[in-house]
């Protein structure tokens, strides 16, 4: 995987965002690293409960 990061904007609630403001500093991330990380659990948890997801070539 390389190391660019497509930008995305999210909206959210103003008051998820605060909580997750928080959650970030418990776990010493900023916002955004927090917000990837439990993206990346919630594909991790879909995928033990579906099958793997595999992504080919134009798909990205």
């Amino acid at each position: 995987m390389a190391n660019y990061y497509t930008p995305f904007s999210l909206r959210i609630s103003e008051e998820l965002l605060a909580k997750l403001k928080v959650i970030a500093v418990r776990n010493k991330r900023s916002a955004n690293k927090e917000m990837e990380y439990a993206l990346e659990q919630y594909v991790r948890s879909f995928e033990e409960r579906h099958e793997e997801i595999i992504i080919e070539g134009d798909a990205l």
